[in-house]
């Protein structure tokens, strides 16, 4: 005598099969889908010594269809770097990759507004990128990582916005000379 458990996992085993051959079944997904804005971070260099400079570059892209119209974008020291009071570095110059590999000043670094600096409005599917100049001070401490994170919020023309944050940049770690 058969039980009934045994005849409903062979109909439920069927049904399934069923489902999985004609295309039925759900589809896994294979990626997340885009957030409506990115920001990344990246450094020319790992490594620098007191006096030294290393560029920073942050680049906002817009996944969306409609343009970017603004954005509002904050960048602060890290808790770690903080806690380094001998440490001392600061922003001291800002440029806008344009087309064509020309680049424009720009100003609102530090923990100021960076979000006026990437220009005019971001269209889909195009990114821009602000280089930050990190200076550090050449009586400044050794054996110290400096990092940042920053959080970024943005409009689009369709009147729908997006945040996000932390982003966290790469550490640089100042070598003693």
């Amino acid at each position: 005598m058969r039980s009934h458990l045994t005849r409903r996992l062979g109909l439920t085993a069927v049904l399934a099969l069923f489902l999985a051959v004609f295309g039925l079944a759900p589809a896994a997904s294979a990626s997340e889908p885009l957030a409506p804005a990115e920001l990344t971070f990246g450094t020319d260099a790992t490594t620098t010594t007191p006096g030294g400079t290393v560029n920073l570059t942050v680049t906002l892209k817009n996944n969306k269809s409609y343009d970017i119209w603004f954005v509002y974008q904050t960048i602060d020291p890290t808790w770690l770097t903080t806690q380094r009071p001998d440490l001392k570095y600061s922003f001291t110059g800002c440029s806008l990759a344009g087309p064509g590999g020309t680049s424009t000043p720009c100003a609102g670094t530090g923990p100021a507004n960076l979000g006026g600096n990437y220009g005019a409005t971001v269209p889909p599917g195009q990114s821009r990128t602000v280089t930050l100049t990190l200076q550090v001070a050449a009586d400044s401490g050794c054996n110290g990582n400096i990092g940042f994170y920053s959080y970024f919020y943005a409009e689009f023309s369709d009147s729908s916005s997006t945040s996000g944050g932390p982003v966290y940049t790469p550490e640089t770690r100042v070598l003693c000379a």
